[in-house]
């Protein structure tokens, strides 16, 4: 493949990645928010669920950058 469409796609995917991250992050958020618990019990969860899902991502997104500068 050349180097240009290389770094097309691993654009695109770093775009893919970070809408679903960030639509996975709403939805957790979402399904925490509605448990009846107060926010003081459910400030953990939140937290680390961000955590996680964008630790994940910038894992992810470093990754991609390794790889495509090392091509």
């Amino acid at each position: 493949m050349k180097t240009e469409t290389i770094f097309t796609l691993i654009t695109w995917t770093k775009r893919l990645l970070g809408f679903i991250a960030g639509l996975l992050w709403i939805y957790v958020i979402f399904t925490i928010s509605q448990s009846p618990t107060p926010f003081m019990e459910q400030a953990p969860y939140c937290m680390g669920s961000t955590m996680l899902i964008f630790g994940l991502l910038t894992a992810l997104h470093k990754g991609l950058d390794y790889w495509s500068l090392n091509r």
